[in-house]
């Protein structure tokens, strides 16, 4: 289970790399937050064993054990929201990524 969420993980962020260098700064954010969503359920399966069904599931669980995260996935849940209305720029998708990548070797380091 643990492998295969790193290996998704992987795939989103090197999308939304690839989309953020093709100018798709929705799909880029997109996928970021997709990285960064597949990183919690890493942190919380591997601590909790339990796999969050749904994002209240998610949130939920990141308040209760890991309240840093929580505080900072979920200011970026409401800006990827805005990406299914809305035009993002290249500063949105970098933070998104950012945070995405940051998150990630912060697991590898682990």
């Amino acid at each position: 289970m643990e492998e295969e969420l790193l290996k998704n993980i992987d795939e989103f962020i090197d999308s939304g790399n690839d989309n953020l260098k093709k100018g798709r700064y929705n799909a880029s954010v997109s996928d970021f937050f997709k990285a960064i969503v597949v990183s919690c359920d890493f942190i919380i399966y591997k601590n909790t064993k339990i796999v969050p069904k749904n994002h209240n599931d998610r949130f939920s669980l990141l308040k209760k054990y890991f309240a840093d995260v929580y505080e900072k996935v979920s200011g970026l849940f409401s800006l990827y929201v805005k990406s299914y209305n809305l035009r993002l720029n290249k500063n949105d998708a970098i933070k998104v990524g950012n945070y995405a990548n940051e998150f990630r070797n912060k697991i590898n380091k682990e």
